[in-house]
């Protein structure tokens, strides 16, 4: 197995500087992005960057959103869902693909990093998109109890912190980190609204024709916050594309849980090679 290097890199998007780090072997031969989702830094997801710049000899970029992590602080920030999921998103992947000409690019996109794909310009591009615990939710997909606290969140909890504090904190509301008081309020209009994203008219709707080339749309069985069936019904976003729908169940890898954030967290990282499985 090849030796991973690490390096820190700056992007420019548009009206931000993003952080991020890559991962790579000395000549890969795949380019992978991955796309976090809301509120878990990039760092989190190193250690299977790490794990998969060695299994599949690739350059692994991990990035942060702007005025979020090594990107920035969000406690006076104006970004929104629009700047994380397409503008910086965008740049990104647009990072990588110039560093390396000419290599297949795989996209795995974590919940929001998933969510995103649709409304992005250029997919046509990619090789392969892998979306993790990424779906078409609204609030009454949780199941209960997770339900009730949903419910306070975005009815008090949130609005009440966000124009008090001027950002969401997320560490004391148990949602990851503390996030922009602008990605908040987006963030709730999907949840909140039965046609998610694509009623969203700040997305600039679904892409046509789209992708169209293999889409894998990865559930966890004991995900409360994007549920599998809630999963599947995103492939309605991608019309052209060649989707698979892969149900993981914690049990069969051995796992107490997994949930919506923990498949990329080395305590499972038997679910690894699962995740990126044709």
């Amino acid at each position: 197995m090849q030796q991973v290097i690490r390096e820190t890199i700056a992007m420019e998007a548009p009206g931000a500087c993003l952080i991020g780090t890559l991962s790579s072997v000395t000549e890969p031969r795949l380019l992978v992005l991955i796309n976090g989702a809301t509120g878990v830094k990039a760092a989190f997801y190193r250690p299977f960057a790490d794990w998969l710049a060695a299994e599949r000899q690739a350059a692994v970029l991990t990035w942060d959103y702007r005025d979020f992590g090594a990107s920035g602080s969000p406690h006076a920030s104006r970004a929104t869902m629009t700047d994380w999921a397409i503008h910086d998103a965008t740049a990104a992947r647009r990072w990588l693909e110039a560093r390396h000409p000419g290599l297949p690019l795989w996209v795995i996109g974590h919940s929001l990093g998933g969510m995103a794909m649709a409304f992005q310009d250029g997919t046509d591009a990619i090789a392969r998109i892998i979306t993790v615990a990424a779906g078409h939710g609204h609030v009454t997909d949780h199941p209960w109890p997770f339900q009730g606290f949903a419910w306070m969140l975005w009815y008090l909890l949130g609005p009440i912190s966000a124009t008090a504090l001027g950002y969401l904190p997320g560490r004391r509301l148990r949602l990851g980190n503390d996030l922009p008081k602008g990605v908040f309020w987006q963030w709730r209009r999907w949840l909140l609204d039965r046609g998610a994203l694509p009623a969203d008219p700040a997305l600039g709707g679904i892409r046509r024709p789209g992708f169209s080339g293999p889409l894998t749309l990865v559930a966890l069985t004991d995900d409360v916050m994007i549920p599998p069936d809630a999963v599947w019904k995103m492939a309605s976003w991608h019309p052209a594309a060649q989707v698979t729908r892969r149900a993981l169940d914690p049990a069969a890898f051995g796992l107490s849980g997994i949930g919506h954030v923990q498949a990329f967290a080395p305590r499972c990282s038997a679910v690894w090679p699962a995740l990126i499985a044709p």
